[in-house]
C-alpha cells in the first residue's frame, strides 16, 4: 500500500472511531512530525477530554486526501503555495489560517562521507552520483530545492542524479543509510537526525520557508480544531517548535 493510501485508510478508521466532541484530526507535513507528537501530547494533557489523531506526509498528498473528503479538521503545511491551492478550492477557511514556524533549506551527507560537499556545485561532481530530493510536484522541499537549482544553473545537470522521494523524512532516511551521497532537507530534520545525518551547507533561497496552518472548511468539531491551532501558536507551542530546529517568523 503506498503512503496516500494508507493515510486516507488511517483517516476512514479514525472517522469511524470518532466518539466524543474532543476529538481532531491534524494533517500535517512530514518535517513537522516529531515537534507535532509533543504539541499533541501537551494539549491534550491541558485538556482531558481532548484526543489528537495525527496524520503526516507529503503537503501536496495530504491536499489531495481532504480534497477526496478526509475527515480532517486542521491542515499544516511546510510551504505557501499548498496552502494558496487549499484555499483556492475552499477546503481551509481563508479567514482561520495563520503563518506559525519558519525553517531553512539545507543539504546533508552521510556520517561517513568522505566527498568534499560544501556548495551546490560541488553536487554535479562525477564523485557525486545519487542526490536525493522530495518529488517537486507534491513535496514542498522539493520545490524549495529545484528553484534553488534553477536559479544556480544547475537543475539539468543535477537531474540525472536524483533520486526523487515522498518526502521529506525519506530523503533523510535515504541518507542516514549510505544509499545516497546527499540529500535536501529542511534544517529542523537535520537537527532531528543530528549524529545520523551530517550537515554540509545551507542552501540560499530568495524566498523564505514559512508553514502555514488553517483549519479545514469541512471540519466537524471546529471549535476545538481553532484551541489547537491557538496552542500551537501559543509559547508553549512554539517553544516545542524550537526545541526541534523551526524558526521564528
Amino acid at each position: 500500500m503506498n503512503h496516500f493510501a494508507s493515510g486516507l485508510a488511517f483517516l476512514a478508521i479514525f472517522a469511524q472511531a470518532k466518539a466524543f466532541a474532543g476529538e481532531i484530526t491534524v494533517s500535517a507535513a512530514a518535517s513537522l512530525t516529531d515537534a507535532f507528537k509533543q504539541i499533541a501530547q501537551k494539549f491534550e494533557a491541558s485538556k482531558p477530554n481532548s484526543k489528537v489523531a495525527l496524520n503526516f506526509g507529503a503537503s501536496g498528498a495530504l491536499l489531495q486526501q481532504i480534497g477526496n473528503g478526509a475527515p480532517v479538521d486542521v491542515f499544516a503545511s511546510a510551504d505557501q503555495e499548498t496552502m494558496d491551492r487549499a484555499q483556492e478550492q475552499a477546503l481551509v477557511r481563508g479567514n482561520a489560517r495563520w503563518n506559525f514556524v519558519s525553517n531553512t533549506l539545507v543539504v546533508v551527507v552521510p556520517p561517513d562521507s568522505q566527498t568534499p560537499i560544501h556548495t551546490l556545485e560541488d553536487l554535479a561532481l562525477a564523485s557525486v552520483r545519487r542526490v536525493a530530493i522530495g518529488a517537486p510536484a507534491s513535496v514542498p522541499v522539493g520545490r524549495y530545492t529545484q528553484r534553488a537549482l534553477e536559479r544556480a544553473k544547475l537543475w539539468r545537470m543535477i537531474e540525472p542524479k536524483m533520486i526523487r522521494t515522498q518526502n521529506v523524512r525519506q530523503s533523510l532516511d535515504y541518507v542516514a543509510r549510505g544509499e545516497v551521497d546527499a540529500g535536501f532537507v529542511y534544517g529542523s530534520d537535520a537537527q532531528w537526525m543530528k549524529g545520523r545525518v551530517k550537515f554540509a551547507f545551507s542552501v540560499p533561497l530568495t524566498e523564505p520557508i514559512s508553514y502555514p496552518i488553517a483549519l479545514v472548511s469541512t471540519s466537524t468539531n471546529p471549535t476545538e480544531a481553532k484551541q489547537f491551532v491557538e496552542f500551537v501558536r501559543s509559547p508553549i507551542g512554539q517553544s516545542i517548535l524550537a526545541k526541534f530546529g523551526f524558526g521564528k517568523l
